[in-house]
């Protein structure tokens, strides 16, 4: 065989056929792919990569409460994070964590144990506290952590759940 000679040639319709296949293949990977629960999916991702427990939500906008007085959790002005929290929990899908810090001096600890940690938590749950009483926020979305930084509590938006 040369190269002026024509390849033998093939019917257009097996062309055609072929790509029928492909799609109707394609239409029955996306009828099964809807039937999985995202959850489960979720899951099934999260084990795969050895996560044992639900990741927090994703924060997406911040707010700060600042202005503890060292080794105090006596709240300062909160009307600024108030009003912030009232608009973040509109969304019944959105979940609030606050962070509770302390600047890590030996001034800033609890004054009955002498903890650094036991204060954030402090400092985190009386914001939580002064949000739940205020309405803003149901307790039940709201988690609280600690950490060190400086005194003041970080209160972070996040999205947790499914579509509405």
């Amino acid at each position: 065989m040369t190269l002026d000679e024509d390849l033998p040639t093939r019917p257009i319709w097996l062309t055609t056929l072929a790509d029928l296949a492909l799609l109707l293949v394609g239409f029955f990977v996306l009828l099964q792919a809807n039937q999985v629960d995202p959850d489960t999916l979720a899951a099934g991702f999260r084990a795969g990569f050895g996560v044992q427990e639900n990741a927090p939500a994703m924060p997406v906008d911040l707010a700060a409460v600042g202005g503890f007085a060292p080794g105090s959790a006596q709240l300062p002005d909160t009307a600024a994070a108030l009003g912030w929290a009232r608009t973040a929990a509109t969304d019944p899908r959105t979940r609030l964590r606050i962070i509770g810090e302390v600047d890590g001096s030996a001034a800033d600890v609890d004054p009955i144990t002498g903890s650094g940690p036991i204060l954030a938590a402090d400092r985190a749950r009386a914001v939580a506290a002064a949000l739940v009483s205020a309405g803003a926020i149901a307790p039940g979305r709201v988690t609280i952590a600690t950490a060190r930084g400086q005194r003041r509590a970080v209160l972070s938006l996040g999205y947790d759940g499914g579509r509405q």
